[in-house]
Parts: C-alpha cells; structure tokens; sequence
C-alpha cells in the first residue's frame, strides 16, 4: 500500500486564552483533518528522545526512523548536503541565521523573513572578510557557513532567545573564537549595506550579523530503500528537510512557488505530491507556515496556516485512496515561541477506525493507537 505524510511544521500548541483555551488545532475550520479522525484513527508519537533538545532535524529524522542518538551530528551539515557542499570529513558545517540584535538582544531570529535576494547579496559582501571558510546563501535567514578542519562549537539556535541577551548564549568552546570574529565581521560589513540602508527606509528591520549555530561534520544514513524496501520521496522549500533526504537516498521533488513560509504555494505541493507517488512508494510532504507562525507569536497566522494544511490534505484525499498520515514533527506553542518536546497528535486512514469525531492533541489522547515512538513511525505505517 502506498502511503503520503502530510507534515505541519510545529502545528500542535497550548489551549489559547484569546480561543477561548483552544489550541490553535482545535479552533481552526479543518474539515478533512476532522474527517480522517472520523475515518480513520489517531494517536500520540513521541518524536524528541530524551537528552536531546525539540528541533524540527531530530523530530523529522526521527519520524522518518533514523535514531537521533545514531545518525544525528547537528543541522548544519544536513543543509550543506540539500546545498549541494560536498563536506570533506573534517569540515564542520553550521546552518547561520542572518538575525537582527539590538542592545545585545535576539530582535529577530530571521531579521524580519529577509529575502533570499537580501541574504545572497550579504553573503557575497561577507564572504572576502572571512577567508578560509564557506559561507553560502540559503533561503531566506537560512544559510550556511562551512570551517575546514573544524571542531564544533558548543551553540544556542537563535529562534530559542528571542527577547533574550545574546551575551550567554554565544558560541562557547571548540570553533567558538573563529565564529566570534566572523560574526564582529558581519556586524561591520552589515552595517551600512545597501540592503540594510533599502530595508530601513522601507520600514523594515535590518541584518545587523550573522549567527551561526549546530554545527557537525557530515553524518552517514542508511538508505531509505534498503531500511523500508521502499522508494521515497521528499517535498520540502527548507535545506534541512531536504539534507536529512540527501543523507537518506530519497528523491527530492522540487515545487515552484514553495517557499517556507505564509506564501508558499500549498495547492502545488498537494499536486506534485500525487504526481510523484504515481512512480514513488512514499511522499513526504512538509510544511514549513505553522512552525513560523508560532515562532513569530501570531495566532491568526498559525490558524490560517493550518487550515492551508488542511486544504492540502483534502485535494490529496480527493484524488489518492492509499494510506494518508497527518501530524506535526513537534509543538511551537503561541506562549513561549519556540519548540517544545511534548508528544504531538497524529491521524492515520486506511490503518483502523476509532471514531473521534474532531483531530486535535486532545482528541488524540483517547485515539486507538496509543502513544508510538516515532522512530517506529514508518515502520507502522508501512505494516
């Protein structure tokens, strides 16, 4: 039986006081989520093992059954993957936000969503001051940069201190004095950039640096078709998503106008994904808007874009009768605007009925199949 994962990027959350002490799962108009409760069954998987902390790399490797505590050496080198940087075994890769500090503090952990535009052309002013690494531009705040011979750094993502002083939170031992000069750099080169000048005029916040953050060496996955006997698949607009199926040997289906955030085209993943299980055993669909609306503390973004997921659910039940998943890889509650490891609620069709009537963390609770560890995940799905 062929299956699709529909993947809400940190769509489970806390009940709201301004829904009414709903969350926003329960609170959004989500028909065809609520029909495959109806349809189908649900339950709790537990996708952040213990000792590590609630990122969306650790929760989708482990969704997609490769064990953090195995495989896992920091998000840095799995977007240099989806990057297409062929990593030598000693260099150390750290994904580098391009953040705005004011006063010492974390203002913003994607200095505003800046345009990929805006970053490559900051990275290509950024790039002659610090020779001898790689800093390459991603999408949007996401990028990279790359120290051969590297040791990593002990680091703090940066969407985890908004608010917050940045002064403890500074890269500490091993590559640490390295990518403290080469953000005091950025800092400078930042600093009067036409980019910057263009976005203050426009009302904007600037990119005041960069910050670099989990870094490792390149990791070793085992074949996604040798572990399931399966071929699979992955859409995503983000590199992370897109490395952890490098490192997996699955195929990358590339989706115009998706872009990781509110805009992104959600009908055109929906159509790309039933294209691509017409030839594939497995279509893993992950959608960047709910964790980035939680990230940025807007509740009327988080419900809108999970009912965006919803649609996306109903134009693929509409036209596939094999098993279809549906579930977050971890919360990103309103409240603190970051990731929590709390077990997240998932909906399955085609595996058994319990009857709910409504999909939601609640609900999910009471579903037939209990609490499942995720690196077990597929495995369920796939027997």
């Amino acid at each position: 039986m062929k299956c699709i994962l529909i993947l809400g990027d940190g769509m489970a959350d806390e009940p709201i006081p301004q829904l009414g002490q709903k969350t926003p799962l329960e609170y959004a108009q989500i028909p065809n989520m609520d029909r495959m409760a109806q349809e189908g069954a649900c339950g709790l998987l537990h996708t952040i093992p213990d000792g590590f902390e609630a990122g969306s790399d650790i929760a989708n490797m482990s969704i997609l059954g490769y064990a953090p505590e195995k495989y896992y050496t920091g998000r840095g080198p799995l977007e240099a993957l989806s990057m297409g940087i062929d990593l030598a075994p000693t260099d150390v890769a750290y994904r580098c936000n391009i953040v705005t500090v004011r006063d010492e503090t974390m203002a913003d952990f994607s200095a505003g969503h800046i345009t990929s535009a805006e970053g490559a052309a900051l990275f290509a002013s950024l790039a002659p001051h610090v020779p001898g690494v790689t800093v390459k531009a991603g999408v949007s705040y996401r990028n990279l940069l790359v120290v051969p011979n590297g040791s990593a750094a002990g680091s703090t993502a940066p969407h985890d201190i908004v608010g917050k002083s940045i002064t403890e939170y500074l890269p500490r031992n091993g590559d640490a004095p390295f990518l403290l000069s080469c953000m005091a750099k950025s800092r400078e080169v930042f600093c009067d950039h036409p980019v910057n000048v263009a976005r203050v005029k426009a009302g904007k916040p600037p990119a005041t640096q960069i910050w670099p953050w989990s870094g490792g060496r390149r990791p070793a996955f085992p074949l996604f078709s040798e572990k399931y006997h399966r071929k699979g698949g992955m859409i995503s607009a983000v590199d992370l998503l897109n490395g952890i199926a490098c490192c997996a040997g699955m195929e990358i289906i590339t989706v115009p106008g998706a872009t990781g955030y509110f805009d992104t085209d959600y009908m055109a993943k929906a159509r790309y994904a039933l294209d691509a299980i017409k030839h594939l055993d497995f279509v893993y669909v992950h959608i960047e808007a709910p964790d980035e609306a939680g990230h940025l503390g807007s509740i009327e973004e988080k419900v809108r874009a999970i009912e965006n997921v919803d649609r996306v659910v109903g134009a693929i039940r509409e036209e596939f009768d094999g098993i279809v998943a549906v579930l977050p890889d971890h919360p990103t509650p309103i409240r603190i605007r970051t990731h929590s490891r709390e077990p997240v609620p998932f909906v399955v069709t085609g595996k058994g009925t319990d009857k709910l009537t409504h999909f939601s963390e609640k609900e999910a609770r009471s579903g037939m199949f209990g609490t499942k560890e995720a690196t077990d995940f597929l495995s369920f799905l796939f027997n």
